[in-house]
This record gives structure tokens, sequence and C-alpha cells, in this order.
């Protein structure tokens, strides 16, 4: 018989299951540095970097991850991101 992985899970105040998504990574060719996700983010989890573009000498701006110890896996910088830049999953229950 399969075992199936525990997720870490939360009941939310109106008593539904709710299952944390906590970022993994940020798609920076995507990125376009617009500041939403940052703005959103109450955990000091993000932050803005210079990067270099391939095709020129140019540098443009686009979101990192600060400390990913800090996420609490809310996902709101995921809803605010208009390319969608973000990667999260869900933690396993040790």
């Amino acid at each position: 018989m399969q075992q199936k992985e525990a997720l870490l899970t939360s009941v939310t105040a109106g008593g539904n299951v709710w299952v944390p998504r906590f970022v993994q990574s940020i798609n920076q060719n995507k990125c376009l540095g617009c500041g939403r996700c940052f703005k959103v983010c109450g955990r000091d989890v993000l932050m803005l970097v210079s990067i270099e573009r391939d095709d020129d000498d140019d540098e443009r701006m686009a979101m990192s991850i600060k400390n990913r110890s800090l996420c609490i896996g809310c996902e709101a910088c995921q809803r605010t991101c208009p390319k969608k830049c973000f990667t999260h999953s869900a933690l396993s229950a040790a």
C-alpha cells in the first residue's frame, strides 16, 4: 500500500482546511521589477536586485528571494504578480 505524503496544513478562522504554499523561486527573466509583490509581502522575504540582460549591456531590476525562511505561505506575491513569476510548494509535515 502506497503512503500519501502528509502536508503541513492549517485551519482558517472559518474552519476551512488551508495548505500553505511557500515561495521556492522567482523567474527573473519574466519579472518586470514592478515591486507589486514586494509591497504585499509584510515578511521581508523579497528584495529588488539589479540583473544584467543577456542580449545587451543594460541592467534592469527584478525581484529576488531575500529570506525564504520568513515566508508564511500566503501566496500574496503570486496573486499580485502580473507575470506569474513565482513558484510555490507545500511543505511535508515532518
